[in-house]
């Protein structure tokens, strides 16, 4: 997850209850907001550290992650993580094109890791792992941590900075760089950051290349407003659906975003206005057809002078 860095400054455990469910009225919405942003300012750093285990069945492996939860949300894991970790796991064709060759692989927001390295692992990817300063030295622990595991899956990691909507960053990582897929676990969080998010997006998702992102919905009109606007850069397509969260009346949903064409139409949508042209086309040649014949049959008057 990509975050401000100010709002990174240490954390704690105490919020987390926060992240992982969905408030149930506007009202309750701000309130929680409030109660998260008093948590980031007040909170001391302490020196919590977490070691977790991620178990990946297609591999029969294990990739190794260090969260730093009192560092802030950009350093511990997610639900949407771990669900496109499980989906990746489980059936990585359902979400990622094929490719004869290893797939060059974007991560947007890395936060610790753990999506791009299992992706690395499973699919034996050439995968980018992207994230604010600040976060990349853990993302660069993690990534040593799993280095051996991924070159002997035929994959391999890179490190580096990648802040949304910065042309500079962009160019520093290449942007015409091509790449075969992003992906993206709880990247929608901040309104400031949405606009840059997709900014971003408009740079990498091009001709076919897609955009794979799990998200957990938290706030109705937060949500609303990134993919209203996504919707209209982006043919944005539901793949998978996770049951609830526990205690959370929403689940995590997985979307593929493939780019629109110029004219403002997808591939889905040219192809089916060209069908429409084509059977408009037929049914006026049937018509003047079916007009000719009946001309023809009419019987003709000469005029007798």
């Amino acid at each position: 997850m990509e975050m401000a860095s100010e709002s990174d400054d240490g954390s704690g455990l105490g919020f987390l209850s926060i992240l992982h469910r969905v408030p149930d009225s506007d009202q309750e919405n701000e309130e929680e907001e409030k109660q998260l942003d008093g948590s980031l300012r007040g909170a001391a750093p302490s020196p919590s550290l977490a070691v977790q285990r991620h178990h990946l069945i297609s591999i029969g492996a294990a990739i190794v992650t260090r969260q730093l939860p009192s560092q802030g949300l950009s350093f511990q894991l997610w639900p949407a993580a771990s669900s496109l970790v499980s989906l990746l796991d489980r059936d990585p064709s359902r979400i990622l094109p094929p490719s004869a060759s290893p797939l060059r692989i974007l991560e947007l927001g890395s936060g610790t890791g753990l999506v791009g390295i299992a992706a690395a692992a499973v699919l034996g990817a050439r995968v980018t792992l992207t994230d604010l300063p600040h976060v990349l030295p853990n993302l660069e622990f993690n990534a040593l941590a799993n280095a051996d595991l991924v070159a002997a899956r035929s994959g391999s990691l890179s490190i580096r900075q990648l802040r949304w909507g910065v042309a500079d960053d962009f160019d520093a990582l290449g942007s015409r760089l091509p790449f075969d897929a992003l992906i993206a676990s709880d990247v929608v969080y901040y309104d400031h950051l949405i606009q840059p998010l997709l900014e971003t997006l408009r740079v990498f998702v091009k001709r076919e290349v897609v955009f794979v992102m799990a998200h957990l919905r938290r706030w109705k009109k937060r949500d609303g407003v990134f993919f209203r606007k996504a919707r209209k850069l982006f043919e944005v397509a539901v793949v998978h659906t996770d049951p609830p969260l526990p205690g959370c009346r929403n689940c995590v949903t997985v979307y593929r975003f493939t780019a629109r064409r110029r004219d403002g139409g997808c591939r889905g949508s040219q192809y089916l206005r060209s069908r429409t042209r084509l059977a408009v086309a037929t049914r006026n040649d049937i018509s003047r057809s079916r007009h000719r014949r009946k001309q023809m049959r009419r019987p003709h008057h000469r005029r007798i002078a």
